[in-house]
């Protein structure tokens, strides 16, 4: 970095650290000591003073960069303590002492090691307020808080009105009027004494005794004797007939040396007095005006304006500055004490030094220098000071004091008046927020007083207000736009007159002070306190007064004597430029930046109008000038390169604060210049810097196109140095200007406040970017309301970059001199908001602050001519876009930021935190970076389109070419977008990401129910990984609940794969049996096992088959998800597995298997939980049971079992009907109507009893079997429970097997049936009836043989036999058979005789 010429510079500048609070909090404390106002009240001009602490030009020390200032008027003195690193809490407090008046100098602060100790003198009373000490409020050694609590935090605790705080003076006999001026100090032993200057003359000494100790007030006159006044040769005053004594004390001083204090005491005999007050002597008297050239006549006169103030330092001693107030020529005397034998003391003169300003307001002395501040006849503020030792020619140097607000604001065509004035009256730089509140209440005619407004809302008020008095003076209702204009203009002109005389009134100065720590200059004014920062070389010659200007032989600037005559040349050249410009012409100017238009073409329209309207000759005056430059381009260059702040080196890296420095250090350093009032001072010293130098490179360019005008005239150098001004010098000046244009421009762009919702979306946008570590983030805000921009980027990251390149090199213990250090932290902040320097902080602290809009504008001023950062700019841009909701331009942006990724240090840095793909390329890296944030803010389409752009980068690098195709796939597949995403997925190179990618889109598209696109697209070569993830699916989740085994039929059906298609039914409906046991389930099944049946029906017969695994192979276990291996691929360890080939026959009776089960559930659900997994035996119980006849004797016949279980089961049933109520009845109906019968009976109403007797006896015609087996089982259940048998049934029975019913009966001891039954079968065979037991021919010659059950008949015939009762029955049998017996004898031997 290059040496700052400012440090070596004699001229300082003022920057005014406005508070922007509304109104600044001030407690008050009122002390009332019960005096009554003293008749004829002598008032004091206002006054101001400061107290800097002792350490406070030490880094370590809680006090450093810490002062008190105070302000008196009439009965109240406002104390504030401020501090330039940390922001002091409760730091105002304003003390009114009633029917008191403070005295000149009656405020003195003195520091002792546990307490600050504040003295007042008033002229009825003094006052001592014992504050703590910084340094014991804090126990800890380290103070990390921003905010601080201020010594006057508890000021409201103390009893002021205590003897020990106060006292009344006691007055002396005849004493008239009050004190005039007065000074205060601390003795060693704790008391306070205050001087006063008695009104008689002489010097009062009122003495409090030490705080801890009890005693009361006592009073010392220091007054010489009328004896020694005659040896002096001093008249009584009464003889000399003046009105006021000649030992009237003007001004005093006190010093305490070797346990001795000495008052010095200026007199209205312009003689200053020195007494000793341990001896209470006069030790010392001295005529000032013995030092005084010319002075006849001034001895008359009483100088009222006399001032006295001291200086110490260890090298040259005690110094005294004496002003004599003389009008038209007041004089500053330096004199040094000197101490000679026997413990007298003389003066010696230093220097004298002149100044012709009129009024002084205050002076300070150094042990080096004078400062004094002045107010001229036009009520303007005057700074000097000058060097009371080493200086030319009694020269005092300059203090560029800000100027007041223009007085007329200018306002452009295209301007509306409104907006222009609250711009200008809520600029950070001219107007305090106590003017404008005033101006503000007058303005509304006081009629309500204004609470603490922030400062949009006092914005806003200004407006109301002057917008309704605009509206309140209108009487007509109708205004062409020029009127309204014209009223518009007039009425806020109105207003900001207003505010120009209270910020007039505000800005009057009262006092200076100079810390002798740090020699920090500080003017205390009215309503605020500004600083004095040293000046820069090139600005302290645009800045200098004409006089100075044409004084000056040599400049810092350069060390060559003939470069520096010629700088200072054209410097005077510039000036008389800057004079010929008009406001319009420098509105037409700024407006051409502000629009981004050619400042070379600016200037030479700027120029034309100078040419036209040159009524005073400057044009030839600047000529005239122009030809005493004997080297312009070298002065030129010289000047251009001291304003340009480009810098080779890296401003500020990355890295800690003072690397290696102990904790104590490094939280001291991370405060040093941290609190509101320092970021106000050093962000307005870059604005102003900013502003001088845009006029400087302003006037420069126009005068470079005056020289092309001129040419030869006044060139000696000629041709080839126009061409240098024209082709480098032109351009370079045009660069400088938009930059300086841009740093004025931001610093003072107000930043906006950001919701913390958008805070909180915008770091979560940061960290997808992995930028939420830098510095930008790690702020605190202001207290300030509201901020610039650059005061933002100097708190929240500039600030430490700043102190860690201060601090690198430099021991953390020397001393914090300001004039260095204020210096080179606004250089160093300036460069860090240079644009044509490598950093990119600044617009990166705006993106993370959320400051869009201003981001926005700095990125379209910097455009057209700035070649740094090109690409950075676009990327914010882009951020800034996409934070607007205008996604489509944020990726243009982000497009054009792409060609600069690998050259731009931000982008780099952007790109290089990506570990994972560290291999891929850096552009490949900042889009997925871009694409990471698109996805992160929810822009889809936007993805899609820059992660395709990214795949035309990626020719070469598959794995990247895979992310992007995955990227786009998923985003097309989140939009809806179902060909494109399978279009993207089929186009990724990786397989296993290809998978992945139809995993997803199988099961997003399930969940959306968009299956036919699913089953539609082609699957090349992908074919059996959609199959294989869809029966995964299918047999991992819950079959109600997802519906994959559907879409796999589905599949399969599309490609008319009908064997797998049916496959997929079959298996769904196998797991819906084991798995799914509700009625909603066996539905499902045999749709499925339907389904699968049609499949199958499709098919050529000798392929009608499919495999079905075993229960117990992979899958099979209900709701297991497919197993993998550690890659994620599926196993593939072989599985042994039982194959069964299931033909069409098998799937029918499958089939009717689980209809019957549905059935079942349908009429019976409780019987649904068992029936899933019921075998056909099992499912006929159940049927039975529940009475569904047909569906048993169905499964019976389709997997060939005995319907006997059937029949009983109905014979069962009818039995129970039979005998049963009648609830049973209405029961039975429900499933008689699930049972089909053959006929219906119209002819008679019958009862649920003789269905089912119909039913039973349509299924023995309907189901015949051999040797009526069926008749046999339903006859046996009914003797078995000796229900009688109805006739139709015996009669169906005996037409099957009259023996078997014969055995029945006996078996059952019906004796009288089975001795019918034989009468009858006897009968029948031998022709009567043999139909009805199915006999076709009966005994003859010519039939086959007929045959009876012997055996039976023959334990029919015992039984009779043997019981009493059936002895006419045996009888009967008996002769029947007998009969019978004979007719076969007859038979047989006509059958043998015919052959």
């Amino acid at each position: 970095m290059r040496k700052m010429a400012a440090v070596l510079e004699r001229s300082f500048i003022e920057i005014c650290g406005f508070e922007r609070e509304t109104l600044h909090r001030v407690r008050e404390v009122t002390v009332n000591l019960g005096v009554s106002a003293l008749p004829g009240g002598v008032k004091f001009a206002d006054s101001a003073g400061a107290f800097h602490y002792e350490d406070s030009g030490k880094l370590l020390s809680v006090t450093s960069n810490r002062f008190i200032h105070w302000s008196t008027s009439g009965d109240t003195v406002q104390l504030v303590e401020q501090s330039l690193d940390t922001n002091l809490l409760n730091n105002a407090v304003k003390l009114k002492f009633t029917h008191c008046t403070v005295l000149l100098g009656g405020v003195t602060i003195q520091e002792t090691l546990n307490n600050v100790i504040i003295l007042v003198s008033t002229n009825q009373s003094v006052h001592r307020l014992l504050l703590p000490h910084p340094s014991r409020m804090y126990r800890s050694e380290l103070v990390t808080e921003l905010h601080m609590q201020s010594i006057f935090t508890d000021v409201g605790k103390l009893s002021l009105q205590d003897p020990s705080h106060s006292a009344i003076i006691p007055s002396s006999v005849g004493q008239t009027g009050s004190p005039s001026t007065s000074t205060a100090w601390l003795s060693q032993s704790g008391e306070a004494h205050y001087a006063l200057g008695s009104p008689a003359g002489g010097i009062m000494v009122v003495t409090l005794a030490p705080h801890d100790t009890q005693g009361g007030v006592s009073v010392l006159e220091l007054k010489r004797s009328s004896m020694m006044q005659r040896l002096s040769g001093w008249m009584p005053t009464a003889i000399r007939g003046e009105q006021s004594p000649a030992d009237l004390v003007l001004s005093l001083a006190v010093r305490e040396l070797e346990e001795d204090s000495f008052i010095f005491a200026l007199c209205q005999d312009h003689k200053l007095r020195m007494w000793s007050f341990r001896e209470q002597a006069c030790l010392l008297e001295a005529d000032m005006l013995d030092y005084m050239p010319a002075c006849k006549g001034v001895k008359r006169l009483a100088g009222q304006g006399h001032r006295l103030r001291l200086a110490f330092s260890s090298t040259t001693g005690l110094c005294l500055s004496v002003y004599l107030a003389v009008p038209q020529r007041g004089q500053f005397t330096v004199l040094q004490l000197v101490a000679t034998d026997n413990n007298r003391y003389s003066l010696d003169h230093i220097s004298s030094l002149f100044t012709t300003q009129e009024t002084l307001v205050d002076f300070t002395l150094t042990s080096t220098d004078i400062w004094g501040v002045w107010v001229d006849d036009s009520n303007t503020t005057v700074v000097k000071y000058i060097n009371f030792e080493h200086n030319t020619a009694g020269q005092w140097n300059q203090v560029f004091v800000q100027p007041p607000p223009e007085e007329e604001v200018h306002i452009g065509v295209d301007q509306d008046p409104r907006e222009t004035y609250l711009d200008v009256l809520f600029s950070p730089l001219r107007f305090t927020a106590s003017a404008i509140v005033k101006a503000l209440q007058i303005y509304r005619r006081g009629s309500e007083r204004i609470s603490d407004l922030s400062w949009e809302t006092l914005k806003k008020e200004v407006t109301v207000a002057v917008e309704s008095e605009l509206q309140s003076s209108v009487t007509e209702f109708e205004f062409s736009q020029e009127e309204y204009r014209q009223l518009q203009v007039e009425f806020w002109s109105k207003f900001y007159a207003c505010c120009l005389q209270y910020q007039e009134a505000v800005s009057m100065p009262l006092g200076l002070t100079v810390s002798q720590h740090t020699n920090m200059v500080c003017l205390l004014k009215k309503g605020f306190v500004s600083f004095l920062l040293p000046c820069f070389a090139v600005d302290h010659l645009y800045l200098s007064y004409d006089e100075y200007l044409f004084s000056e032989e040599e400049t810092p600037i350069t060390e060559d004597p003939e470069v520096g005559r010629d700088v200072l040349q054209l410097v005077q050249c510039l000036r008389l430029v800057s004079d010929a410009v008009s406001g319009e012409m420098a509105y037409e100017m700024e407006k051409a930046l502000e629009h981004l238009q050619s400042p070379e073409r600016a200037a030479e329209l700027v120029l034309e109008n100078m040419l036209s309207n040159d009524s005073d000759n400057v044009i030839e005056d600047i000529q005239n000038k122009l030809q005493d430059v004997r080297n312009p381009m070298a002065a030129m260059m010289v000047l251009l390169r001291e304003m340009d702040l480009e810098t080779d080196s890296e401003v500020g890296g990355e890295g800690p604060v003072a690397p290696g420095a102990t904790l104590n250090v490094r939280i001291s350093l991370s405060q040093l210049y941290g609190s509101s009032s320092a970021v106000s001072v050093v962000c307005q010293a870059v604005c102003n810097l900013a502003m001088t130098r845009a006029l400087f490179c302003r006037d420069l360019l126009i005068l470079q196109k005056l020289y092309l005008r001129f040419g030869d005239n006044v060139f000696l150098g000629g041709g080839a140095q126009l061409l240098q001004l024209q082709q480098d010098l032109i351009p370079r000046s045009s660069h400088l200007l938009s930059s300086y244009h841009l740093l004025k421009h931001i610093s003072q762009s107000l930043a906006s406040s950001v919701p913390i919702d958008i805070l909180d979306a915008n770091l979560q946008h940061l960290t997808v970017l992995e930028l939420s570590d830098t510095p930008t983030l790690s702020s605190s805000r202001s207290v300030l309301s509201p901020q610039t921009v650059v005061e933002l980027f100097y708190q929240t990251a500039a600030r430490k970059i700043i102190i860690s390149q201060l601090f690198c090199q430099r021991q953390t213990n020397s001393l914090l001199l300001w004039t260095h250090m204020v210096s080179n932290v606004v250089h160093l902040l300036a460069q860090l908001l240079w644009p044509s320097n490598p950093g990119f902080q600044f617009p990166e602290c705006l993106m993370a602050n959320c400051q869009y809009t201003q981001l926005q504008e700095y990125v379209r001023l910097i455009g057209p001519w700035c070649q740094v950062n090109i690409g950075s700019c676009r990327f914010m841009l882009g951020q800034c876009y996409l934070a607007n909701g205008e996604g489509q331009k944020a990726l243009q942006c982000f497009q054009e930021a792409a060609t600069e990724v690998e050259k731009e240090e931000f982008l780099m840095r952007l790109t290089g935190s990506e570990e994972e793909e560290a291999a891929s390329t850096p552009r490949l890296q900042y889009y997925n970076k871009v694409l990471r944030l698109l996805e992160d803010v929810g822009l889809s389409e936007l993805v899609i389109q820059l992660a395709s752009l990214a795949i035309t980068e990626a020719v070469s690098d598959i794995n990247s070419q895979a992310a992007l195709w995955t990227r786009i796939f998923k985003h097309h597949l989140d939009l809806g977008h179902n060909s494109e995403a399978y279009e993207a997925l089929t186009q990724n190179p990786d397989s296993s990401m290809q998978l992945d990618c139809l995993r997803q889109l199988v099961v997003v598209l399930c969940e959306r129910s968009q299956l036919q696109d699913l089953v539609q697209f082609s699957y090349v070569n992908l074919h059996d990984e959609v199959v294989s993830i869809i029966e995964s699916r299918a047999r991992g989740l819950d079959l109600l609940a997802h519906n994959y085994y559907e879409l796999l039929y589905a599949f399969h059906i599309n490609r008319h794969n009908y064997r797998k298609a049916g496959t997929v039914m079959f298996e769904f409906g196998m797991r819906l049996g084991r798995e799914v046991r509700t009625r909603l389930g066996l539905q499902k099944q045999v749709n499925c096992y339907l389904a699968a049946l049609n499949c199958l029906r499709l098919i050529r017969p000798e392929y009608a088959w499919i495999v079905q695994p075993a229960s117990g192979a992979v899958y099979e276990r209900p709701g297991a998800s497919p197993k993998r291996n550690s890659d994620g691929e599926f196993s593939s360890e072989p599985v042994k597995r039982q194959v069964d080939i299931l033909e069409l026959k098998d799937l029918e009776k499958e089939y009717i298997l689980s209809r019957s089960r549905l059935t079942l559930a349908q009429h019976h659900p409780p019987s649904a939980a068992i029936a899933g997994s019921a075998s056909a035996v099992e499912m006929v119980t159940l049927l039975v049971q529940t009475g569904l006849f047909d569906s048993a004797l169905s499964v019976c016949q389709t997997f060939k079992l005995n319907l006997t279980s059937v029949f009983e089961g109905l014979t069962f049933k009818c039995i129970k009907l039979q005998f049963g109520g009648e609830e049973t009845q209405n029961e039975a109906w429900s499933w008689l109507a699930a049972n089909q019968l053959s006929t219906v009976v119209n002819t008679k109403e019958s009862s649920a009893t003789d269905e089912a007797w119909r039913l039973l006896a349509s299924y023995l015609d309907r189901y015949p079997s051999a040797n009526g087996q069926y008749h046999r089982c339903v006859i046996n259940k009914l003797l078995s429970h000796a229900v009688p048998l109805p006739d139709w049934l015996v009669k169906s029975y005996k037409a099957v097997d009259a023996a078997s019913l014969l055995r029945l009966f006996l078996n059952f001891d019906l004796l009288d049936a089975a001795a019918e039954l034989v009468l009858e079968y006897v009968d029948a065979l031998l022709g009567r009836g043999h139909q009805y037991f199915g006999i076709e021919r009966p005994l003859s010659a010519t039939s086959s043989s007929v045959w009876l059950p012997y055996t039976s008949i023959d334990q029919l015939l015992q039984t009779l036999n043997e019981t009493q009762t059936n002895s006419s029955m045996y009888n009967k049998v008996r002769d029947k058979l007998d009969n019978y017996h004979k007719l076969v004898e007859q038979t047989t031997k006509r059958r043998l005789v015919t052959q």
